[in-house]
């Protein structure tokens, strides 16, 4: 198994809550790094990150932004603990992030998105080869199920109006036609919604 040289943190983003910077604070305690926070002016909020041996850092400066604690940062990591824990802290707080885990000979790019991996690739010296990429199955065939249903429902309604158009032809009294012209413009009201 390759011998990962370094990871990469070319971009990365968190938005905590202010009850989720606690939970940030209370979850890097219990992944034995260092950490120290001071608060700066405005109540934004600098945590330093080292690992146990003391031999790296990672430096996060959150910014208050509409009742949110914003950190955008970037920085390369060697060692293994610091590295699971910014791994884990992208995932548990939902953080957009690219990281680049590079080893000797290749590079593999993750792309999170809230938390999650959407997308692999792996550069080489050939070029760059798509590992993984996210698909939503469920979400599409949860909007396909819900566009067959809303096709079906304009069938029926369609199928509806015809026969009440047919019925107001042979209407015999205005208290009927007008009764069927309320249904109709029901349906048409419907049909309006369902096709924008």
């Amino acid at each position: 198994m390759a011998q990962r040289i370094a990871t990469e943190y070319v971009h990365a983003k968190l938005q905590l809550t202010r009850e989720e910077m606690t939970r940030f604070y209370r979850f890097i305690k219990d992944q034995h790094v260092r950490i120290s926070v001071m608060v700066l002016e405005g109540g934004n909020q600098e945590a330093v990150l080292e690992d146990s041996a003391g031999r790296e850092k990672v430096r996060f400066v959150f910014q208050q932004e509409d009742g949110r604690f914003v950190c955008e940062w970037s920085c390369r990591i060697t060692q293994p603990a610091l590295t699971n824990v910014m791994r884990k802290l992208v995932s548990t707080f939902k953080g957009d992030a690219v990281v680049n885990r590079i080893y000797s000979h290749y590079t593999m790019t993750y792309e999170y998105q809230s938390g999650a991996v959407q997308r692999i690739s792996e550069q080489t010296a050939k070029g760059t080869r798509l590992v993984y990429q996210f698909k939503d199955t469920r979400g599409e065939l949860e909007r396909t199920f819900r566009l067959n249903a809303a096709e079906q429902e304009i069938d029926g309604l369609k199928a509806s109006v015809n026969r009440l158009l047919d019925r107001r032809l042979a209407a015999a009294d205005d208290a009927e036609r007008r009764e069927i012209d309320r249904l109709l413009a029901e349906h048409s009201n419907r049909l309006f919604v369902l096709e924008a």
